[in-house]
């Protein structure tokens, strides 16, 4: 008998575990072969018992480390939306990021810092953490994942101001090429009131501090 989703969270509930993820069946067999095929061609036996079940499993990771493409980031804040008379900095900081380098397929991982200016609206705090997962749990680049949370919250928000700054570590720099361990890259994005120095120089001064 085929299982809904409720059952198969309540299972899992059952034996311990909180969450499940659920995948495309149909993409977790064809992007198996595929993995099948990877193995062999980089000169391993996908027939031995350690790799027996990888290509599964890797064929079920990148369907999870890839599902922002299911997602849409203005609907997430949407669905969260408040009138609310509240003109200061809104600020949701250390947001945790893990995005997949588009150009060679390999992690990169940081934080985001995002702060916002309502006009008129604000929406759940935690609505700003899940609009950066769903950039970032898709192929990416560091540059272009800043200007898409920041224009998904000021085009859905319309607020007096958007910030966003991004502080990552590159595996594709650490791991190959480059091979410098130690770098980080940041990158940032304003809109409206964070681009008046006074707004941006509190914004860069907050996130910098330690208040708990």
């Amino acid at each position: 008998m085929k299982k809904d989703k409720k059952q198969l969270l309540e299972e899992a509930r059952s034996e311990g575990y909180e969450k499940i993820d659920l995948y495309n069946c149909e993409n977790v067999e064809k992007l198996a072969w595929h993995y099948t095929e990877i193995l062999k061609l980089i000169g391993e036996n996908p027939s031995r018992e350690g790799l027996l079940k990888t290509p599964e499993r890797v064929a079920k990771s990148i369907q999870f480390l890839t599902h922002g493409y299911l997602l849409n980031p203005e609907e997430i804040l949407r669905s969260a939306m408040f009138k609310e008379d509240y003109r200061e900095m809104v600020l949701v900081k250390n947001i945790e990021i893990y995005s997949m380098c588009e150009h060679h397929m390999i992690p990169f991982i940081g934080k985001a810092h995002v702060a916002y200016i309502p006009n008129g609206y604000i929406t759940g705090l935690s609505k700003i953490a899940r609009v950066v997962d769903a950039f970032s749990r898709r192929l990416q680049v560091q540059e272009r994942l800043t200007t898409q949370i920041k224009d998904c919250i000021q085009n859905t928000l319309k607020p007096l101001g958007v910030a966003v700054v991004i502080e990552a570590q590159h595996l594709c720099m650490m791991m190959r090429g480059v091979q410098k361990q130690n770098s980080v890259t940041t990158t940032s994005d304003f809109t409206g009131a964070f681009q008046r120095v006074e707004t941006r120089e509190e914004f860069i001064h907050l996130i910098g501090q330690k208040l708990h």
